[in-house]
């Protein structure tokens, strides 16, 4: 699978739960990955930037999908976690690092 694709389907999944806020605990395990927290609004999704114990929950415009800093961290999720990750997107950066590419990347 590629990069592409692989933002395609972020897109797409993105926009097919958005638009549901069901009452349950987000953070169950019990739950599915179409359960968005209230914070994730539509043309968002979450990011966990984890790395050396640090970890720290972003929620980040789609329009980052395009920004190479972020496509590079998403390269390193790939290479890290693979593809099939649930819930919050996993990236391995200092919360920091994922930061200054938001900052530097206001659309």
């Amino acid at each position: 699978m590629t990069l592409r694709t692989f933002v395609g389907k972020i897109e797409r999944g993105v926009s097919h739960f958005v638009h549901r806020r069901p009452s349950l605990n987000y953070l169950s395990e019990a739950t599915t990955t179409s359960v968005v927290p209230d914070d994730v609004r539509e043309g968002y999704f979450a990011v966990l930037a984890t790395k050396g114990g640090e970890s720290k929950r972003f929620v980040v415009g789609l329009h980052y999908l395009t920004d190479p800093g972020f496509l590079g961290l998403l390269d390193q999720a790939e290479e890290e976690f693979g593809f099939r990750q649930k819930g919050a997107l996993a990236i391995p950066c200092q919360p920091q690092e994922l930061q200054k590419i938001l900052d530097g990347c206001r659309m």
